[in-house]
């Protein structure tokens, strides 16, 4: 009885035709599968119709084109007019083309007018001009104004600070950044005021009085004694009704307030401002913890240490102000 070879033949010959047939319905399962993928590649994305942002401001634009998921690439350009500042001048691809999401819209928007003569300054003051040349600046506008320092001062009618001279003259073009040469008023020669009546006052009487009153003061406080009452001035030199030159420094003496609170302070704010050749404007607010803001004193000063008592709750802020700048705040605890 021999060995039947011919069947074993037969099973591994349809063993290896089952799995050659197997490895070619994979590939072929995978060929179709890479095929779906490069044609949905091929596709690519959803399409969408560019929206019209002409003439509308840049946030607004770029909120429809994030809608349809479009991206912007924005160019500035200066215009005549400030009007059309931050909106959207042009765009590229018009409005009504149908591009596939994703695609990149070019926006020319407007940067504003661009100035480039030299204004007129006589008349304005000082101060506020150099402000706007900050402002003017930080636009990046190109068009950079300094001022000369320091200042060239004369005595005139104008008020304190008033421009009465400038170069480059106005309507001069600009070309570049620019140096202005100021000539400003120091006031009248040998102004005088009279020292207003301030003995007898409660404080906040007082320093409503002094912030138009064109003196110079310094505070200093003490307990209050028989007959007296809490935060009221109590002597003051010079004495009220003498001629004294402007900003004449007038000593003032107030006593203590009757009662401070367990969460409340009395004091005095002291802070040394720098010299100016002529007053300015200086302010002085109280942000309290609740999150409101009182004025304690606004007045013209020309520099030297700044004296205000106040009495107020722990943790407020006081602020001081110099020309509408920030110049120190401390907290009252």
């Amino acid at each position: 009885m021999g060995f039947d070879f011919s069947s074993i033949e037969d099973s591994v010959s349809g063993n290896l035709k089952v799995f050659i047939v197997s490895i070619i319905v994979l590939v072929a399962f995978i060929g179709i599968i890479a095929v779906s993928v490069f044609f949905l590649i091929v596709r690519g994305a959803e399409k969408v119709m560019v929206p019209d942002v002409v003439n509308k401001e840049l946030t607004q634009a770029l909120l429809e084109l994030q809608v349809k998921e479009l991206y912007p690439r924005i160019h500035l350009r200066y215009t005549q007019t400030s009007l059309d500042k931050d909106h959207v001048l042009e765009q590229e691809p018009k409005p009504g083309t149908i591009v596939k999401a994703g695609r990149r819209v070019r926006l020319v928007v407007s940067q504003g007018v661009v100035l480039n003569r030299v204004e007129n300054f006589v008349g304005r003051n000082v101060d506020e001009v150099r402000m706007d040349f900050q402002t003017i600046a930080s636009a990046g506008s190109g068009r950079i104004l300094t001022v000369r320092e320091p200042l060239m001062y004369e005595f005139s009618s104008e008020n304190p600070g008033t421009i009465l001279t400038q170069k480059p003259d106005p309507g001069t073009e600009i070309s570049g950044p620019t140096e202005m040469i100021f000539v400003v008023s120091r006031g009248r020669e040998n102004n005088t005021v009279t020292i207003p009546q301030l003995t007898d006052l409660e404080l906040s009487r007082a320093l409503q009085i002094i912030s138009s009153s064109g003196i110079n003061f310094r505070f200093t406080s003490r307990e209050k004694r028989d007959g007296e009452t809490g935060e009221t001035v109590v002597s003051q030199i010079p004495t009220a009704g003498t001629t004294a030159p402007m900003n004449t420094l007038v000593e003032i003496v107030v006593t203590e307030p009757d009662n401070v609170g367990n969460n409340e302070i009395f004091s005095i704010f002291r802070y040394t401002i720098p010299e100016n050749p002529y007053p300015l404007t200086v302010r002085l607010d109280a942000q309290l913890p609740t999150g409101e803001t009182s004025r304690i004193i606004s007045v013209n000063y020309q520099g030297g240490e700044f004296t205000v008592p106040y009495k107020l709750p722990r943790d407020t802020v006081l602020v001081l102000y110099l020309v509408n700048r920030e110049l120190h705040r401390e907290t009252v605890n």
